[in-house]
C-alpha cells in the first residue's frame, strides 16, 4: 500500500516538484534569463504591491527588508544543514557576531569608539568598511568553533552548536564594558547615500514618505547580495567541494572511503555558512541601527532552521522561499482577530503545525533538492542518450 502511494505521488507530482523539474530542463542562458526577470518582479513588489501580498497592519517594504535579511540567513544555513548535512542549532550566534562587530566599529556608545579607536569607520561610508571586517570575525568564529567540534556527529553537534548560539548570547548580555550589556548599542551606523535628497540618506528612517522609503532601500540592497551569495554558493555547488558536501550528507564513512576529506569540507561549509551568517547579521544591525542580546535568542535559530526545513534542504530556491514565508506570514497575519485572538501572535503554532504536516507529507521540503550529480550531469544524460539512438538505428 505504502509503494503504491509513493508511485502515485511520483506520477502525479507535486507542484514544487514539477517546478523544480521545469528549472532543471531549463539551459544555463535560459537560466539567467528567468532568474534576472523574477529578480526583477522582486525588486519592484515595494513599489507595485499586489493587493493579495500586502501586509495592511505594517509596512510592506519593511517586511521584505527583514525578508532579505532572512533569506540571507537561510541560504547561509542551508549550505551546513542542506548540503553538507550537519546541525547546527545555533545558527544565530554568527548572525549575532556579524551584527556585533559593526555596531562595535561604528555605534558612538561602543567603547571601541569613545576611546577615539574608531578612525575609519567615523565617515559616511563606516557601514560599509565595517561589513568586510563582519564577515572575516564570523568566518573566524565558524573556523575556531568548527576545528574541535565537528568530528562529532548528529545530536552531538546539534548540542554543541546550540550552546555556542546561547554562549554567544550570553557573552553580550554580561560583557557589560564593551557590548553595554542589556540595554545593547544604539546609533549604529548606516550607508549615507542621498542625503542631498533626504536627511540621512536613502536607508535613514527619515526616508518613510515616497514610493521608495528606507524599507525598500534595504530590500534592494539585501536582494543585490542575495543574488552575489547565490552565483557564489551555486559555483561551490557545481565544484568538487559542492560534490564533497553531498558525499558527505548521504553517507559521511562512504565518503571517507572513497577518498573523500570529510572534516575539511565540512570545515569549509560551516565557515562559509558562518560568514554568510556574519553578513546577514551586518545588514540586520544597519537597517535597525540597534542591537541587544535579546535579538539574538534560540527562538530565532529556530526559525531560521525552519525555513530551510520548509523550504527543502539543499535547494537554494527553496530555501529562500521558506525564508519568505517565516517572515511573511506572522505579518500578513498580524491584526487579524478570530475569536478574539489575534492570529499574529500564534505564529510558533502555525510554524509548529507546518513542520508536523510536512514531515508527515512531505518530509524532503516544499522544494526538494534534485538528487543528482551537478557536475557533468546534463553532458551524461546527453552522451546516453546518444548513445541510445545509436543502437536503435542500428
Amino acid at each position: 500500500m505504502t509503494d503504491s502511494k509513493h508511485s502515485l505521488a511520483r506520477t502525479v507530482g507535486a507542484p514544487g516538484d514539477r517546478l523544480r523539474d521545469w528549472w532543471a530542463g531549463l539551459g544555463r542562458p535560459q537560466k539567467w534569463i528567468f532568474g534576472a526577470a523574477g529578480f526583477a518582479v522582486m525588486a519592484l513588489l515595494p513599489i507595485w504591491t499586489p493587493g493579495f501580498l500586502d501586509t495592511p497592519g505594517v509596512s510592506f517594504d519593511g517586511v521584505m527588508a527583514q525578508f532579505a535579511m532572512i533569506a540571507l540567513v537561510a541560504i547561509g544555513l542551508n549550505v551546513v544543514v542542506g548540503q553538507a548535512g550537519l546541525l547546527d542549532l545555533g545558527y544565530v550566534g554568527f548572525y549575532a557576531v556579524g551584527a556585533y562587530t559593526v555596531a562595535l566599529l561604528t555605534s558612538p556608545e561602543s567603547p571601541w569608539n569613545q576611546m577615539g579607536l574608531s578612525g575609519f569607520f567615523s565617515s559616511d561610508w563606516a557601514w560599509l568598511s565595517a561589513v568586510p571586517l563582519a564577515i572575516a570575525f564570523t568566518a573566524l568564529a565558524g573556523l575556531i568553533l568548527g576545528f574541535p567540534t565537528l568530528r562529532l556527529r548528529g545530536d552531538y553537534l546539534a548540542i554543541v552548536t546550540l550552546g555556542f548560539g546561547e554562549i554567544i548570547r550570553l557573552l553580550a548580555d554580561n560583557l557589560n564594558d564593551i557590548t553595554n550589556g542589556s540595554r545593547g548599542l544604539h546609533g549604529i551606523a548606516f550607508p549615507r547615500i542621498g542625503e542631498d535628497s533626504v536627511p540621512g540618506g536613502y536607508f535613514s528612517g527619515a526616508n518613510a514618505m515616497d514610493e521608495a522609503t528606507n524599507g525598500t532601500w534595504w530590500y534592494w540592497l539585501g536582494l543585490v547580495l542575495v543574488a552575489i551569495v547565490l552565483l557564489i554558493v551555486g559555483n561551490l555547488e557545481r565544484s568538487r567541494v559542492g560534490r564533497a558536501w553531498v558525499a558527505i550528507r548521504e553517507d559521511e564513512d562512504a565518503a571517507e572511503v572513497m577518498g573523500v576529506n570529510a572534516f575539511k569540507f565540512k570545515l569549509w561549509a560551516f565557515t562559509l555558512g558562518a560568514a554568510i551568517g556574519g553578513l546577514s547579521g551586518a545588514l540586520y544591525a544597519g537597517q535597525v541601527q540597534y542591537v541587544a542580546p535579546t535579538n539574538f535568542n534560540i527562538i530565532n535559530s529556530m526559525l531560521f532552521l525552519a525555513a530551510v526545513v520548509l523550504g527543502g534542504q539543499g535547494n537554494k530556491l527553496g530555501v529562500i522561499f521558506g525564508a519568505f514565508v517565516i517572515v511573511y506570514l506572522p505579518n500578513r497575519l498580524l491584526g487579524v482577530h478570530l475569536f478574539g485572538i489575534n492570529l499574529g501572535d500564534l505564529k510558533y503554532l502555525f510554524f509548529g503545525l507546518a513542520l508536523v504536516l510536512l514531515m508527515i507529507f512531505r518530509p524532503q521540503g516544499l522544494f526538494p533538492v534534485r538528487q543528482q550529480l551537478l557536475t557533468y550531469g546534463k553532458r551524461a544524460k546527453e552522451l546516453l542518450r546518444s548513445a541510445d539512438e545509436s543502437k536503435a538505428a542500428a
